[in-house]
């Protein structure tokens, strides 16, 4: 079962409604307790956007943990990274009890990868990222700095939508999909070992081949006509978690 506190934290009245209201699909409690999250662990949550996770992470590790945040470079190339950064920095400032003690870096590969001390990190997360990394051609850029920022033997966990094992390279660019082999061959060229998957995160309806790809179902629902996509529901993910070798 997971920890009574994150499930506390998920329904918690600090979390904003929208969030609260994508608990049922996103599963944050059983997700980070599959991931082995403790509250005296140092934890990265690489690119938490306006922080869905991350109002579950901030307060649980702030008496004894400590959370690092890689989020975009002010130097972002697309406009939208800056300004998503901006957005997650003023909510930090404005609500100091709950976010107070997050220390925030910036990822922008290759320049900026130094996203917290080398060998300081028991646990690293990052959730729908994956597919974005691909499409900028910097998957494996991404995946060397976990495993930079990491103590032997800490953890990586993953969660991504998931395309169907046949799907390519050239159609994970374009959908948003990615094939679990790909995820799992990005990070063994990284170093790390695979360790374990769960379902908690699956969706079966969901098909994987969509006219916008994942961006046709919720929360985007870009595909027109929004009743058959909403019946499917949001992706299926995979949940995946991998560890970096004990030094030898």
């Amino acid at each position: 079962m997971p920890d009574s506190e994150l499930e506390k934290l998920a329904m918690a009245s600090h979390r904003r409604p929208t969030n609260i209201a994508r608990n049922a699909v996103r599963h944050p409690a059983e997700t980070l307790d599959f991931f082995g999250l403790r509250p005296d662990m140092t934890v990265l949550e690489i690119l938490p956007a306006l922080g869905w996770y991350t109002e579950i992470l901030a307060p649980y590790l702030a008496e004894r943990g400590c959370l690092y945040v890689a989020h975009f470079s002010p130097d972002g190339i697309l406009p939208y990274m800056s300004q998503v950064l901006e957005s997650f920095e003023k909510r930090m400032r404005r609500e100091p009890e709950t976010f107070g003690k997050v220390t925030v870096r910036h990822i922008n590969p290759p320049g900026e990868v130094s996203v917290a001390p080398p060998g300081s990190v028991d646990l690293a997360l990052t959730f729908r990222n994956v597919h974005n990394w691909i499409m900028a051609d910097q998957e494996r850029d991404y995946f060397a700095a976990f495993y930079q920022a990491l103590k032997p033997g800490g953890a990586l966990g993953i969660v991504e939508h998931r395309a169907k094992p046949s799907a390519d390279l050239d159609s994970m660019h374009k959908t948003g999909y990615v094939t679990e082999d790909y995820v799992k061959e990005i990070a063994a060229a990284a170093g790390f070992i695979y360790e374990a998957a769960s379902e908690i995160n699956a969706n079966a309806a969901d098909t994987a081949d969509h006219p916008d790809g994942v961006w046709s179902l919720p929360p985007f629902l870009r595909s027109g006509d929004v009743e058959p996509y909403k019946s499917i529901g949001e992706s299926d993910r995979m949940t995946l978690m991998f560890r970096k070798p004990e030094a030898t």
